[in-house]
């Protein structure tokens, strides 16, 4: 690790346990040098600051649980590194991560940012912390190169640009949310350039459960995004905005409702068949996938899973669209402050 190293990596935690210990091993695994260490203690209680200094990490800390978006920031204020590397605390880099970023940016100096995907050997062995990684693989190595978005769980900016923007949005994101979602999104309005390189990978650690997974999806990510997209209205087709997820939503709920009216009328599941072999047919490539890196068994499980992904997935559009409009009428009502007249003062001044 150099004084003014090219990459400043980040990493924000919160008791990050084993699955940190793992992290900051593998990036000591590292074939790249030119990089320093950032680690930001956003309240932690189980030692995870005295585990990144034994690793040689720069330790600041947030002073009390102000959510990874606040935590990525100091660490981006405190950087000396030309580049920002984004990732998590659950997550292990390949030893060819670095490598690969700053080769990236070597080819093109004008590109402002990338980011990667997770490769496709989850840490958790639990069939829906597989489900979920790999369904993030499949989607971030089909998506296209030049993105609109970035992300944080493997993703690299230049300081310059990130502090310029300011950085993530911690008044709208003060939890884990789709901040990178929306950083990406104003980098591009702003003229930058992003780009997906699909080599460039970690794995991830977590041992995503059912419940955590809906909340993740439908809460964190699903309704935070869906007002995003209204309120800047954004039309973006990439990653899991593409045509064929959105058949896939109208297709499931279509689906659904042949299978209700099945109850009474027979003849129900005639259209029930056919909306289910249409959905089967949408995402063929992505049950090929499963089935290829995990066998026939996983992939006939994720498919029930999968259609539960797409259910919710309009349930919150629908929240993320009401808010949307609860925001809109909330503004109308509420009528900007009329402007000071030369030499005026506000009141009780």
């Amino acid at each position: 690790m150099t004084q003014q190293p090219l990459i400043s990596v980040i990493i924000p935690v919160f008791n990050g346990g084993s699955h940190f210990l793992r992290c900051l091993s593998a990036l000591k695994q590292s074939t790249f040098a030119d990089w320093e260490l950032l680690v930001i203690d956003d309240g932690s209680t189980d030692g995870s600051g005295l585990l990144a200094r034994h690793f040689g990490a720069r330790l600041f800390a947030t002073g009390g649980q102000y959510g990874p978006a606040a935590a990525r920031n100091l660490g981006a204020r405190l950087a000396h590194g030309r580049y920002l590397f984004f990732t998590d605390a659950d997550c292990a880099v390949h030893s060819d991560t670095l490598a690969r970023i700053a080769a990236e940016f070597a080819a093109d100096p004008g590109l402002d940012a990338l980011f990667g995907s997770y490769d496709d050997a989850p840490g958790a062995a639990n069939f829906v912390a597989q489900y979920k990684n790999l369904f993030h693989h499949y989607v971030h190595q089909h998506g296209s190169a030049e993105a609109s978005t970035f992300w944080t769980g493997c993703g690299c900016i230049k300081r310059s640009r990130f502090l310029a923007l300011g950085g993530f949005d911690v008044q709208r994101y003060h939890r884990p949310a789709i901040e990178d979602i929306d950083l990406g999104y104003r980098l591009k309005k702003a003229g930058g350039r992003i780009r997906l390189v699909k080599e460039v990978q970690v794995q991830h650690l977590k041992a995503w459960t059912l419940p955590l997974l809906l909340k993740s999806d439908i809460f964190d990510r699903g309704i935070p995004w869906t007002r995003l997209i209204l309120r800047d209205k954004i039309f973006a087709s990439d990653l899991n905005l593409q045509t064929h997820n959105r058949v896939s939503v109208v297709a499931v709920y279509g689906l659904l409702l042949a299978a209700l009216v099945s109850w009474w009328q027979p003849l129900g599941l005639l259209p029930a068949a056919g909306l289910a072999a249409l959905l089967v047919w949408l995402n063929w490539e992505l049950y090929r996938f499963f089935y290829h890196r995990r066998g026939a068994w996983f992939a006939l499980r994720v498919v029930p899973l999968h259609w539960l992904y797409y259910s919710y997935n309009a349930v919150a559009f629908g929240l993320g669209l009401l808010l949307h409009w609860r925001d809109q009428l909330w503004a109308e009502a509420v009528p900007p402050p009329e402007p000071l007249a030369d030499g005026a003062e506000p009141d009780g001044h």
